[in-house]
């Protein structure tokens, strides 16, 4: 029988033992109930991937939070895969809400394809959940680690904010998932904005430092130098700029704006 709270899968790309998986699971368990299936192993940048090389194996686990134990399931798998195993494995009822976060981390512009946290969230959109990302701003040596220099309560606050609105209203119109960016140095009283996309990559990749192609060598990253020039109605801005949390509605038709009756007769037109 379904609890009387609303039930609220949660899930990650940093992996089951990620401080930022935890403090969103404390912060959702106060509106409801939760139930965590995050990847066994750190999966950054995974996107919305299903590999055909994850051996899919769930592990239910004990984990301790905050003086609370939690029974969590620990997936072989990608963040979309975990939401997969979740949703058709784990869960025994359709969940109210996707919630994948918070991550380490900000996942803004046209990089957010890469992200597996916002991956998580469009894989659980397009079986037509619910689904909330969430990201916190951290320097880029954080992003793979564990750190217990960041502090995700502002974080977490935000992600249970948004989770309950999500849980009372429809999603708006067209709209299949919301994305949320909370700025470093975020309280609980920072205050929030809707942002489109930037049109900016953010993250400018590069190259790997080696002497040879045989030896192995991995794409790196670093912020862009475009900051200057970003319109003010973008999540990067937004973020950076006004040091506001970003809210981005997120819809998976990537279908370009224009009139497609006028785009055939352009590229029918003999030049």
């Amino acid at each position: 029988m379904k609890k009387n709270k609303p039930h609220i899968l949660l899930t990650n790309d940093d992996g089951i033992r990620s401080p930022g998986l935890w403090a969103a699971a404390s912060e959702l368990s106060k509106i409801g109930y939760v139930t965590v299936a995050a990847p066994r192993e750190q999966s950054t940048a995974m996107g919305r991937s299903l590999p055909s090389t994850s051996d899919g194996i769930i592990r239910k686990e004990q984990v301790q939070v905050n003086g609370q134990e939690w029974s969590v399931y620990a997936i072989g798998g990608s963040p979309a895969q975990a939401v997969l195993h979740g949703i058709l494995e784990i869960v025994p009822h359709k969940p109210d809400l996707i919630v994948s976060g918070i991550n380490y981390g900000e996942n803004v512009g046209l990089g957010i394809t890469i992200s597996g946290t916002v991956g998580a969230a469009m894989e659980a959109a397009s079986l037509g959940y619910p689904a909330l990302a969430v990201s916190q701003e951290t320097d880029a040596h954080h992003h793979l680690s564990y750190s217990d220099e960041i502090d995700f309560k502002p974080a977490g606050y935000f992600t249970a904010y948004f989770a309950k609105l999500m849980l009372e209203k429809k999603l708006f119109k067209d709209v299949d998932l919301m994305k949320v960016e909370v700025p470093r140095h975020a309280t609980l009283e920072t205050g929030w904005q809707t942002a489109r996309l930037s049109r900016h990559r953010y993250y400018e990749p590069i190259p790997a430092q080696r002497v040879s192609w045989d030896v192995p060598g991995s794409i790196s990253y670093r912020h862009d130098n475009l900051l200057d020039h970003e319109p003010e109605d973008t999540d990067v801005y937004v973020l950076r700029k006004k040091k506001m949390v970003a809210v981005t509605p997120i819809n998976l038709d990537m279908t370009a704006r224009v009139d497609l009756s006028e785009l055939e007769t352009y590229l029918r037109k003999q030049g």
